[in-house]
């Protein structure tokens, strides 16, 4: 039987390989490189490529791809041969250095924001050889940055790149405080909790909706959903089975650390966790993860869906971006030990990340600010929209101590009594967890739970990195300037705690009365894409961003766009679903239901005057009813629909894509909302073999 560690990383170009296959020198230096930034130089390029280049082509490629994340929350790749004309009428394959180092894709054709032109269509792709590369198919895949030909960021790996170096510079002067000169180099790790939903092909073909917009638009309850809370942690159902055992294998070929699979709390849903790993390379990973989900689900005759909300009345999908900062002497800055109130070094850093939250809690929602992820916020499987900290019993009582200056006692250790001779004695934790929490502290790192399940998890860790950054640098020009460290360290911790406690809640976050207790405290609470993305450009954020290198004023103007554009064609995609769906397919469906009734009726009548016919009478007339709604609904929606390449401002604007995100928060999801009320009634009320679709009973149920 093989092993997985007879295979695990057979298609990654990874430390291991370079190392069999690269000269010692030349191993050296690329190690430096991505260990500690040092440039890299041509003729280094060239040993790297053309071990690279042997390596892929003895395991089957033929191409090359120089692969990268533009602004489309896709991955991008073109393939090149390796195949060179030879003097003799053959080939020969080559992949050289300058190959290597920089690919040239059309930069106009994707989302720039204003950045590029449609005349202007150079634009560069950089190799990234802090990230391993790896074979897919027959194709070398290149981990690659993508920027314009002036310089510009078109991608999310470039900002993520800067942010963790920021982050790295202001804790290494954070460490070199505390005394700590051996520590090289400060990262980030994450590891990405993935939820995703599986259902047959043969739904998904059926259903428009799905494939226009990864949604449901329209479908009324199933009599049964998440109810008995059965599916959670449940048996996973042999084709879902065969699917993940598939999933592990071509995941842990390229490397990617999946670690656990269960059944999700919805029906059919599921969730894969890996093992964290350095955040660049856990965002590679994820973006490979999702199109190998999809890609594997297809060879299984079903259909992996990862929209954040893709059926109504059950639980969405979120991707939960477990986040904590480690040495690269392996110290996770976040760990506690067994003391936290004498940990002066763990509570600065704790510190910053507590401020950082609160000075930035607009930034971390804008980072999972979607048309898909607004859907989920807010209901009862996810945290809400208002950001705020769970830390726990221990350290909230540290905090508590440390700010009313009086000494702290320490958590007690108890052993956890299950009143069964036979059961194991362990100690139970000294806080509980907190599943309703945007921002909650596990032990060791933070969870944040606002990501939706098709985000990209690069930005969140841009802004979470960029706005950690800026509270160490904020603590390292004080401790710096300072002629008293102890004091001026207590002093800081104190203020900390004092300034920023509003952001600390540890009770139930889907509580409504949390919601005007953090109205109270100051907090936001940006329901909507368009409530949260214009305040990227606010002055406090725009200076953080660019100060700490991340983000140029231009990127970051341009991204507004690109995310509130993608916003309104997504909002309008659905849109323009319902309404051909209503018009061609429900409304028709639903009158010539209505029809036969009526003519069921007349017929009744006809073989008695005497026979009622009160059910086949009151359904006609319901269903007319409905079906009156419906056209009007579908046209007014229509309506709407064209008035939106009109809209050049509003009221409190006069940028033109914000005025239409507007607009769409405001009119269109609102008529979509009462378009689908007339439509899912009519589904209750017309018989299922004349409805056009699958029914959610029939979707949710569907795999077994």
């Amino acid at each position: 039987m093989e092993k997985v560690s007879d295979y695990f990383g057979c298609m990654v170009f990874d430390d291991r390989v370079m190392k069999a296959n690269l000269s010692a020198g030349v191993y050296e230096s690329l190690k430096k490189t991505i260990d500690e930034g040092v440039s890299l130089d041509i003729r280094l390029a060239n040993a790297v490529a053309a071990a690279m280049k042997d390596w892929a082509v003895a395991h089957g490629a033929t191409h090359y791809t120089h692969w990268f994340q533009p602004l489309t929350g896709v991955t991008a790749e073109k393939h090149d041969s390796f195949i060179t004309p030879s003097p003799d009428g053959g080939v020969i394959m080559e992949f050289s250095g300058k190959e290597l180092i920089k690919g040239e894709p059309d930069a106009s054709s994707f989302p720039s924001g204003g950045l590029r032109a449609t005349f202007e269509a150079r634009g560069y792709t950089a190799w990234d050889p802090t990230s391993y590369a790896f074979i897919k198919g027959k194709t070398l895949c290149i981990p690659t940055a993508f920027c314009s030909y002036g310089g510009e960021a078109l991608d999310k790996k470039t900002p993520l790149l800067r942010s963790m170096e920021a982050l790295n510079k202001q804790a290494l002067r954070i460490l070199r405080l505390f005394g700590n000169n051996t520590v090289k180099c400060v990262r980030t790790l994450v590891g990405p909790e993935q939820e995703y939903f599986l259902i047959t092909k043969e739904m998904y073909d059926a259903r428009p909706d799905l494939r226009f917009a990864g949604r449901t638009l329209f479908g009324a309850k199933s009599p049964k959903g998440q109810e008995m809370d059965d599916h959670y942690f449940g048996v996973i159902k042999p084709r879902v089975a065969a699917y993940m055992e598939e999933l592990n294998k071509e995941l842990w070929k390229l490397g990617i650390l999946a670690k656990t699979e269960h059944n999700e709390v919805a029906p059919a849903q599921h969730e894969l966790a890996p093992i964290y790993t350095t955040t660049n390379i856990a965002t590679d990973h994820n973006q490979l993860t999702m199109e190998i989900m999809q890609k594997i689900a297809a060879k299984h005759g079903l259909v992996c869906l990862l929209h954040e909300k893709p059926f109504a009345g059950v639980n969405g999908s979120g991707k939960h971006n477990n986040w904590s900062i480690s040495t690269d002497t392996g110290v996770n800055l976040l760990s506690p030990g067994e003391t936290p109130y004498e940990n002066a070094q763990f509570l600065l850093f704790l510190c910053a990340v507590i401020k950082a939250v609160d000075d930035y809690q607009d930034l971390l929602r804008i980072s999972v600010a979607t048309a898909g992820n607004d859907h989920r916020l807010g209901a009862n499987e996810a945290p809400p929209a208002v950001v705020s900290v769970f830390l726990g019993d221990e350290l909230n009582a540290v905090l508590t101590a440390i700010e009313s200056g009086k000494p702290y006692s320490g958590a007690e250790k108890r052993q956890m009594k299950l009143g069964v001779d036979v059961l194991p004695k362990f100690n139970r934790d000294t806080t509980d967890r907190n599943r309703t929490s945007p921002f909650a502290f596990t032990g060791n790192k933070f969870e944040f739970r606002m990501l939706g399940s098709s985000n990209s998890i690069a930005c969140a860790n841009i802004m979470l990195n960029s706005a950690v950054a800026e509270s160490l640098k904020i603590y390292a020009d004080r401790l710096e300037a300072a002629t008293d460290f102890e004091s001026a360290l207590q002093g800081m911790i104190h203020k900390t705690i004092s300034d920023h406690k509003r952001i600390i809640f540890n009770g139930n976050g889907y509580d409504d009365t949390w919601i005007k207790e953090a109205t109270q405290r100051g907090l936001l609470n940006y329901r909507t894409t368009p409530d949260c993305m214009p305040h990227l450009l606010d002055k406090k954020n725009v200076d953080m961003l660019t100060s700490h290198g991340v983000f140029s004023e231009a990127e970051l103007k341009s991204r507004c766009d690109i995310m509130l554009e993608n916003y309104c064609k997504s909002v309008q995609i659905e849109a323009n679903t319902m309404v051909d769906m209503a018009r061609t397919q429900i409304a028709p469906a639903v009158e010539n239901y209505t029809y036969k009734l009526a003519r069921t009726a007349a017929a009744k009548k006809a073989l008695n005057n005497k026979i009622a016919c009160g059910y086949e009478n009151n359904l006609v007339e319901r269903l007319s009813e409905l079906t009156d709604t419906i056209a009007v609904r579908a046209g007014e929606l229509f309506a709407l629909l064209e008035k939106i390449s009109n809209i050049t401002s509003a009221d409190d604007t006069d940028n033109v894509i914000i005025a239409q995100s507007y607009f769409i928060r405001d009119k269109i999801l609102p008529k979509m909302a009462e378009l689908r009320a007339a439509c899912d009634e009519a589904e209750t009320l017309t018989t299922k073999s004349a409805w056009p679709f699958p029914s959610y009973g029939d979707l949710l149920f569907s795999v077994r």
